[in-house]
């Protein structure tokens, strides 16, 4: 049976911005009210989580301003225009290699936590390979399709965290909000660097941006985007931080899970109201995971162009498994995390502004040919 595919890889304005979110909200939802309240002092975690956010903001509008530019042409064909082939073929392999790194992370991560919390007598390693079979049946099938599976799965997560959040007002106390203002500068640095690494996949834009049809609009719709988790992750936070108190934020290992436990429905409908959260949650991770592995593919594609994209499934698959099952604890995957996202939005941050600067000063012009 032939699968079926789209007349057309292209994709509107609205995919673009509905993949921001999808990309960015991940694994890292359940940890992150956590991991701000370690950094800092009272309610001071929502200022370090916009800050963090607006930084991204800047970043991901660089990246489709960059990428904009360029209409209908791959990360690597715009990089060799800018920087020469080799350089170009050096950042794209380097962006492979981050990318099979995050989709690695997140399988890795919902294979741990869904062993604790759901299937506490399956090995993990069965569980993380389940996983990744369906995102590679995913990956597999129409880039368009991946898109359309983000505007589907998008809306059902922001409602059932939605539900999650409404469900706890009655428990919340406004005077866990305070101290205020009472973190030192380097508390608000630490926390700013926490919050950025939350959003650390939007360097997706630089390579999805070629299949946008109108790319122009690209910059305005990214920035959109990326104000859903933005506003998600401070309620979130405060959330938390209301509900639970500074201290015990501090130290609940996944909070949002917390959350989700509190929940009671009216008339006992349903008495693990944590099980629909985590089928959400394993959602947004697989949107994230998926992604992560086609951005990969699209990379290397661009450089072995003989090899097929199956190929190129049939050789990561096999890597992104054993990368996953590095990790042992909880520790070593949380120190994964944060030496992951730390160089990838380093690398992402300093690639952007390199590229930008290097095509001003020599003033490089988009030619009018389509590679994507």
């Amino acid at each position: 049976m032939r699968s079926f595919e789209y007349g057309d890889e292209k994709i509107g304005g609205k995919e673009i911005m509905i993949a921001i979110p999808s990309m960015v909200i991940g694994v890292g939802i359940l940890s992150l009210p956590r991991s701000i309240s370690v950094d800092t002092i009272g309610s001071d975690g929502w200022i370090v989580l916009v800050i963090g956010g607006l930084i991204s903001v800047l970043m991901v509008w660089l990246m489709a301003k960059l990428a904009s530019g360029f209409p209908h042409q791959s990360f690597f064909s715009y990089a060799s225009t800018i920087v020469s082939k080799p350089v170009a073929i050096v950042l794209t392999f380097l962006f492979a290699i981050l990318f099979i790194s995050v989709a690695a992370y997140d399988i890795r991560t919902l294979g741990h936590i869904s062993q604790q919390y759901l299937f506490d007598h399956t090995p993990v390693e069965v569980v993380t390979l389940s996983f990744l079979l369906v995102v590679v049946y995913a990956v597999a099938g129409s880039r368009a399709g991946l898109f359309r599976l983000n505007m589907l799965f998008l809306p059902i997560i922001i409602f059932i965290i939605a539900i999650v959040l409404v469900m706890n007002l009655k428990w919340l106390d406004l005077t866990n909000l305070l101290p205020v203002f009472q973190t030192d500068v380097k508390g608000y640095l630490k926390g700013i660097h926490t919050s950025s690494l939350s959003y650390m996949g939007i360097s997706i834009v630089l390579f999805y941006i070629a299949f946008v049809d109108q790319p122009k609009k690209a910059p305005k719709m990214v920035v959109l985007g990326m104000s859903i988790p933005i506003v998600m992750y401070v309620l979130i936070y405060l959330t938390c931080l209301m509900v639970f108190g500074y201290t015990a934020t501090s130290h609940l290992l996944f909070p949002t899970i917390d959350l989700a436990k509190r929940v009671e429905l009216p008339g006992g409908i349903l008495e693990r109201v944590e099980a629909i959260f985590f089928v959400v949650w394993t959602m947004g991770v697989f949107n994230t995971t998926v992604m992560a592995v086609d951005v990969a593919i699209m990379a290397l594609h661009s450089i072995f162009k003989k090899m097929k994209k199956m190929q190129l499934i049939f050789i990561l698959s096999p890597v992104i498994y054993y990368i996953a099952l590095f990790p042992r604890d909880t520790g070593q995957i949380i120190l994964f995390g944060d030496f992951l996202g730390t160089y990838m939005v380093s690398f992402a941050f300093i690639t952007t502004i390199v590229l930008i600067v290097i095509a001003k000063i020599r003033g490089v012009k988009p030619n009018d040919k389509t590679n994507a």
